[in-house]
């Protein structure tokens, strides 16, 4: 079979709480993810002898090539679990900031499952199988409807069509220890917060925006805390004309603002570049 190319989309968490924790210290989340439409990284895979992987593009910098790297794991996974013969050479081209709460590592880990699996001809992982490889694995997986992720990241469940959604993703360019962050809401805030309002059933945009604005990211304080940079994002961010929301994704350092046209947005990332020319900035509409 010739190469196959995937797209590896951003993964943003419009919401998450952290409504528990498990007795082995898992904590346990409630986020609504979206993905971008036009904002990822690219994985090429192609039959080779042994596995192998390259890296390239803009953000290719620090990332791992052996081991380190997700989509080599991924990959092992998926030959070792299908008994597979064969091998493939995957190439990532890295346009995601690395650590940066959009899911970059496990949406390429994701979508290079999906492209071996092709390429090999065997069944897909289920997300069961692949969440020993982080608890992103199985939300990226699910790319590119929209769901609320649950429980450490294994729940995963359908939402409603979203209405046209268009953001501007910001990263300040400053890594943020996801072990850190959740140490930091242990030790300031605790865990445990009341389950967040349901999903309704069906929404429009001003529906989803009313219901936006009474959701948060758990993590965004203590995130601020270790990276003040991030606080100064999400200032920059709701400064822009026409932003109507803004806070983290994930555990950081990336931030989201909302805007309710391509034009607002595409403005306001304009901006954001010009006056911050350090900040990865990139405008995307959600896919619904």
């Amino acid at each position: 079979m010739t190469a196959i190319e995937v797209f590896a989309p951003a993964k943003i968490n419009l919401s998450l709480h952290v409504t528990g924790q498990r007795a082995d210290g898992y904590h346990l989340l409630d986020s609504l993810v979206v993905f971008a439409r036009d904002v990822g990284d690219r994985i090429t895979v192609q039959d080779a002898p042994g596995l192998s992987l390259d890296v390239n593009g803009p953000r290719k910098d620090g990332v791992p090539t052996d081991d380190g790297n997700l989509v080599l794991r991924a990959a092992r996974l998926l030959r070792d679990a299908r008994n597979v013969g064969r091998g493939a050479h995957l190439t990532v081209e890295k346009h995601l900031p690395s650590g940066g709460g959009i899911g970059g590592g496990s949406s390429d880990a994701a979508a290079t499952l999906a492209a071996l699996a092709r390429l090999w001809r065997v069944d897909p992982l289920s997300p069961g199988e692949a969440v020993g490889l982080g608890a992103d694995l199985p939300v990226c997986m699910a790319a590119p409807k929209p769901v609320r992720m649950r429980g450490i990241g294994d729940v995963i469940d359908p939402v409603a069509a979203l209405p046209q959604l268009f953001l501007v993703l910001v990263n300040p360019g400053h890594h943020v220890s996801t072990p850190r962050v959740f140490a930091l809401l242990d030790e300031l805030y605790g865990v445990g917060r009341p389950d967040p309002e349901p999903m309704p059933p069906q929404w429009d945009f001003e529906d989803f925006h009313v219901w936006l604005l009474g959701q948060c990211n758990d993590l965004t304080k203590c995130a601020v805390e270790d990276v003040p940079e991030i606080g100064e994002v999400l200032d920059a961010l709701r400064g822009q004309p026409g932003c109507m929301d803004a806070d983290m994704s994930g555990s950081g350092s990336t931030c989201w603002g909302l805007f309710s046209s391509a034009a607002e947005a595409s403005t306001a990332a304009d901006a954001l570049s010009g006056s911050r020319p350090g900040w990865w900035v990139r405008a995307t509409e959600v896919t619904s």
